[in-house]
């Protein structure tokens, strides 16, 4: 087995952790990334406290029929698109009762880039019970190894930014006391 990067590994430790002191549960929805932000997150030690599940749906079928994206997104903007980042992190959060999913699709190359959609195109998306889901696009350099890393890394930072916010929210709440 292959050694995942302990910057990650360390950063999906504390996104766990976060989770659990919020009581959230959190699931993946991946292409590009083929499960990585899920082994990330299920490396880190007491991760069955906040890690519930994660789809890797890598053909267009596959994340029609596990997470319910429209074909019509698909077939209209692509299945590398804003759209079908934020359907897949919708559909992970439906089809899995979690209260977080984080969704990735991209072109992580070496081939497959258009001008419009460049090798290293990504778009992750964080949905979450409630709210409308929350989309970022990305442009990441390097070689595909790179470009996977550097998503992970980046839904990893997603999902702890959102956790931290929580935090936040009781501290502002706290003070209007």
């Amino acid at each position: 087995m292959a050694t995942l990067p302990a910057d990650l590994t360390d950063m999906a430790g504390v996104a766990i952790k976060e989770a659990t002191k919020h009581g959230k549960m959190i699931a993946t929805a991946e292409s590009c990334t083929g499960g990585l932000i899920s082994s990330c997150l299920t490396a880190a030690a007491g991760s069955s406290t906040a890690f519930l599940c994660g789809f890797v749906t890598y053909a267009n079928e596959a994340k029609t029929r596990l997470l319910g994206v429209p074909v019509d997104a698909i077939s209209e903007f692509g299945a590398v698109s804003d759209i079908v980042a934020a359907a897949m992190a919708e559909g992970a959060l439906a089809h899995s009762g979690a209260d977080m999913a984080v969704a990735v699709t991209g072109v992580a190359g070496p081939g497959g880039g258009t001008a419009d959609k460049p090798v290293g195109l990504v778009f992750l998306s964080l949905a979450e019970t409630g709210e409308d889901a929350v989309v970022k696009r990305y442009v990441f350099a390097g070689t595909r190894d790179d470009v996977r890393r550097s998503t992970v890394g980046a839904a990893l930072e997603l999902i702890l930014s959102r956790l931290r916010e929580f935090d936040d929210e009781k501290n502002d709440e706290k003070t209007e006391a």
